[in-house]
């Protein structure tokens, strides 16, 4: 990944996993180095510059003595390090690392070049800082990213090797010490929103993972039932280009090519026939809520920010409304394709629907079969539904009620990587469904993709021949799901 160049949640997700190495050209250093001469003249001289020679918030009247800058940079992360909470994965604090890294290259934080330089090492060292789940509300991570910081400069802790290990021990293992903070230098580490890039970017990978499950269970469940393949038509789909609509249906199409289309009604439940519609949507609002990540991801959210004229500038730049409310609607349109899944598995189990045997059992009489899966669909999906209530407004104002907006960036996208826990886990259970469908409707012909999920999903889950338990399988088939789903184009 290239720092100088637009990043996209793809690269950002390779880079994290080391796929890809992290390259930060001499340019960047220039940038970094022309911005530092202008907040060193600003921090000698009288004029007053937010945070630099200023309290914060509802301080901001305060004024500080050049003499005593340096001192101040650290008071400010100790004094706002208040973030509390689970501590998050390991990978968040090294997303949070990377996309400092990738917004400070800018050149507009005013970060000092050694602190700069340092937050590279430490992230190609492997160490990320621990950070805590609750205290940002999106009008700059400040708590959050406090805590953070006290970890990269040796103070606090910092995941190792996947253990949780004092800061200091950690960064003197990898051969590294902490700059001393030069004046900006504390502000920039804390006053921007790497934290919502961060957690938006696992939400979102999250996400478009889901659809692609979603999209391929529906696949199965298409053919397990034997629906109607009339509205996958492109000439039908041409008659209203809604967003994402017509690819969608032709991605339906290609992978149906081959299978039995004997259809047994005029037209099918809207659950089959708006698979193409409602999963296409659903494509549409996550690559827009991907395009609002990266131009959060790809520019300078500081404040104070550096002017090439060397004029420093308070900014409500960390502020990222177009993100936070992009999560929403990714979160409001997973919800729809969920409630698309639930349909689909109610209508394979019902024998005067589907054609099939009630509740997809070969024994038939007394037999459970998969009817009591039902319940556990129902309840993944009112889990779905729960986090696709807004959370992207009427926050309360904090510091003085001068920050008296604010975007909640943070929550829309943890509420987004919650409800994907449950997402997942109803598109496995929908692939158990419709393979099941698909043994009982032997031995009519189907296409090499849903075969090849098909047999996917019985490499981990074999037919239902008589009752047994089910939960533990739907984990399974979710996880069979997710990489047969990586496979299809």
């Amino acid at each position: 990944m290239d720092v100088m160049q637009r990043v996209d949640p793809a690269q950002f997700a390779a880079t994290l996993k080391g796929v890809s190495t992290l390259e930060v050209p001499d340019a960047v250093f220039a940038r970094i180095q022309a911005a530092r001469r202008h907040v060193d003249a600003k921090a000698a001289g009288a004029a007053p510059v937010y945070g630099l020679n200023t309290g914060l918030g509802g301080n901001l009247g305060h004024r500080i003595a050049p003499e005593d800058i340096p001192d101040f940079q650290q008071k400010l992360v100790d004094g706002r390090s208040v973030a509390t909470g689970d501590t998050l994965p390991e990978e968040t604090g090294r997303a949070i690392l990377l996309a400092r890294i990738l917004s400070a290259s800018q050149g507009r934080s005013g970060l000092s070049e050694e602190v700069f330089s340092h937050m590279v090492a430490v992230f190609r060292s492997g160490i990320a800082p621990v950070v805590p789940e609750f205290g940002s509300i999106g009008a700059a991570d400040l708590t959050v990213m406090a805590v953070w910081a006290q970890g990269l400069l040796g103070r606090g802790e910092v995941w190792l090797e996947g253990r949780v290990v004092p800061a200091a021990d950690a960064l003197a293992r990898a051969g590294l010490t902490a700059p001393v903070l030069q004046p900006k230098d504390a502000l920039a580490l804390i006053n921007n929103s790497a934290f919502s890039v961060a957690r938006a970017a696992r939400a979102l990978e999250h996400a478009r993972r889901g659809l692609d499950m979603a999209r391929t269970s529906a696949l199965l469940s298409y053919a397990g039932y034997g629906a109607s393949r009339e509205v996958l038509r492109a000439d039908v789909n041409a008659l209203r280009p809604a967003s994402g609509q017509a690819d969608a249906a032709a991605w339906f199409a290609r992978h149906l090519e081959g299978a039995e289309d004997r259809p047994r009604r005029v037209q099918e439940a809207l659950s089959f026939r708006l698979v193409a519609t409602v999963t296409g949507a659903a494509e549409t609002a996550i690559a827009r809520a991907e395009e609002a990540w990266e131009d959060e991801a790809n520019s300078g959210a500081d404040s104070p920010a550096v002017l090439d004229d060397g004029e420093m500038v308070s900014t409500a730049h960390f502020h990222a409304p177009s993100l936070a409310l992009a999560l929403e609607g990714v979160s409001l349109a997973m919800a729809m394709v969920a409630n698309g899944a639930v349909q689909r598995v109610q209508k394979l189990m019902t024998p005067e629907l589907s054609g099939l045997p009630r509740y997809l059992s070969p024994m038939g009489g007394a037999s459970a079969g998969m009817v009591p899966m039902q319940k556990t669909c129902a309840s993944l999906q009112a889990e779905i539904r729960r986090h696709a209530m807004p959370v992207a407004f009427d926050p309360a104002p904090v510091s003085d009620t001068v920050e008296d907006m604010a975007a909640m960036t943070p929550l829309a996208a943890a509420k987004l990587l919650d409800q994907m826990r449950a997402f997942h886990l109803l598109a496995g259970a929908e692939a158990m469904a419709a393979a099941q469908a698909l043994d009982l409707r032997a031995p009519g012909a189907t296409s090499p993709s849903v075969a090849m999920v098909h047999d996917a999903i019985r490499a981990v889950v074999p037919t239902l021949q008589e009752d047994r338990p089910l939960g533990g399988d739907i984990g399974a088939a979710a996880r069979a799901l997710s990489d047969a789903a990586a496979k299809l184009a």
